[in-house]
């Protein structure tokens, strides 16, 4: 059995390949693309033809730097997948062209896998895993996971930074929709009787933490380093830091930051992880830069690599 797996979770805005080595648990190369896929999703229900070229010619130039088969790959979609209506002719042209065969993954299955890679990471870090709330903040959705021991509960809500960011440019006040998502996220945590949630480390995912997390240690988006930025502790302090930084910089000087494609959403990103500190009640979080694409290559090393 190879002991190499190459992963891909092709996500609301970000693409991402990650080559695994199943038998030491060991990143061996990465790639990562804004390919702005559920660009415009909001309004039209659909996959732009403009994002499926996006997507194809970055699957095609991935696979010249990191040098994989396509056809080998575990490929999983999420949220903007999940909900447009043209996705089974996109996913069939993209495979058609490509060779990729994505899977499109519930929220359910999303928020395990991230757990899963989660998990790894806390561990690897030496950071203690037994209770925490995972925040994952998407393009499309964002995913909460409460882990206590062995046993989780999650919840995947309909909101991410791109969707939210093109609903509110288009169609609205952010700060209302933000006090909805509040009083939504509050009625799940409610449904779950944890007597004191102040037992629970708060731990977050995904491009904005990771972004929040550079800044602070004077990273930008040409140094980004995981390796510095996995396990940093981000406060409400760093937040308002950044949001300081980007309401006075230029749009060149933030795409130096957090890169291109992902200007737009950045602030929507921040106000979303803020809204996380004030349901929490918690002063600051563990940011790590594991996830999905993580996730589905341990899942597969542990079901599928066994010697």
């Amino acid at each position: 059995m190879n002991q190499e797996i190459v992963t891909i979770d092709l996500g609301s805005n970000s693409f991402r390949v990650l080559k695994y080595d199943c038998k030491n648990h060991k990143i061996i190369s990465e790639y990562n693309e804004v390919v702005g896929m559920a660009d415009g999703l909001v309004d039209t229900g659909i996959i732009s033809k403009e994002a499926v070229q996006r997507v194809i010619k970055a699957i095609l130039h991935s696979v010249e730097i990191i040098n994989y088969n396509p056809l080998d790959a575990v490929c999983v979609t999420t949220a903007a997948m999940r909900k447009a209506s043209n996705n089974k002719e996109v996913l069939e042209y993209i495979k058609d062209k490509t060779g990729t065969k994505f899977s499109i993954i519930d929220g359910n299955e999303e928020a395990r896998l991230t757990l899963l890679a989660v998990k790894y990471a806390l561990k690897r870090e030496k950071i203690n895993s037994e209770n925490f709330v995972l925040l994952d903040i998407g393009g499309g959705s964002t995913e909460i996971i409460v882990n206590t021991n062995d046993k989780y509960e999650a919840h995947s809500f309909d909101f991410g930074i791109v969707t939210m960011t093109q609903k509110f440019l288009n169609h609205g006040d952010l700060h209302d929709d933000l006090e909805n998502k509040k009083t939504e996220i509050k009625a799940f945590l409610n449904s779950l009787n944890i007597k004191d949630l102040k037992d629970y480390s708060f731990v977050a995912t995904a491009g904005t933490p990771t972004t929040i997390a550079a800044i602070k240690l004077g990273q930008d988006f040409f140094s980004y380093d995981r390796n510095i930025v996995n396990g940093t502790i981000v406060n409400l302090e760093d937040i308002e830091n950044s949001l300081n930084i980007f309401k006075n910089s230029s749009n060149e000087d933030i795409a130096k930051l957090v890169g291109r494609g992902r200007v737009e959403f950045i602030e929507v990103g921040i106000f979303i992880y803020k809204i996380i500190f004030e349901v929490l009640d918690k002063n600051e979080s563990i940011v790590l830069d594991d996830g999905l694409r993580e996730g589905v290559a341990i899942n597969y090393c542990l079901t599928k690599c066994k010697d």
